[in-house]
């Protein structure tokens, strides 16, 4: 399991005791709001369930996402991860609690991500699906060198309303 250590974070695996504090960052709908997979009210038993499949995930040999939990000062603030990892290509996505908005975290959290990809796991293309209103995100993704690739009308369904998707990538 892979854990990277940077002067202001730590990206480690999610651990059992983690769901308290996912539940805390997730259970809030301006978190929630721009995730396509969490639903509000987050619960314990989602928070659970979640780490199960991480820590299960994790032990494969070649496993096809690669979750990191994100903890400043010892406590845990946010994930991030790769998914859909085939061949040459992976996406990525992710979360932070919203006391950590606006601090250039997940701007530094991504950097250290996609060049984890990029050179560890040799992809030659990471790429994302941003809500088209999540001007933060996209500025995140803009300041790591992704570039805007399209629009995709009605791509997310949640809460019962259709959303349109910003679709970004960046290639080595």
């Amino acid at each position: 399991m892979v854990v990277i250590k940077t002067k202001r974070f730590i990206l480690r695996p999610y651990r059992k005791g983690d769901g308290e504090s996912i539940i805390e960052n997730l259970n809030n709908k301006d978190v929630s709001r721009y995730m396509s997979n969490i639903s509000y009210p987050y619960t314990l038993k989602d928070a659970k369930k979640w780490i199960k499949s991480c820590i299960n995930t994790g032990k494969k040999k070649h496993p096809n996402r690669i979750d990191f939990a994100i903890e400043i000062n010892g406590e845990l603030v946010g994930g991030i991860d790769l998914h859909s990892i085939e061949k040459h290509k992976a996406g990525i996505g992710y979360y932070l609690g919203k006391s950590y908005w606006k601090k250039g975290v997940m701007t530094q959290v991504v950097n250290v991500v996609t060049n984890y990809g990029l050179q560890k796991l040799k992809l030659k293309r990471i790429y994302a699906y941003v809500f088209s209103k999540n001007t933060a995100s996209v500025r995140v993704l803009q300041k790591n060198g992704f570039k805007y690739e399209g629009l995709l009308r009605k791509h997310f369904l949640k809460d019962r309303k259709f959303s349109d998707a910003l679709f970004y990538a960046k290639i080595k």
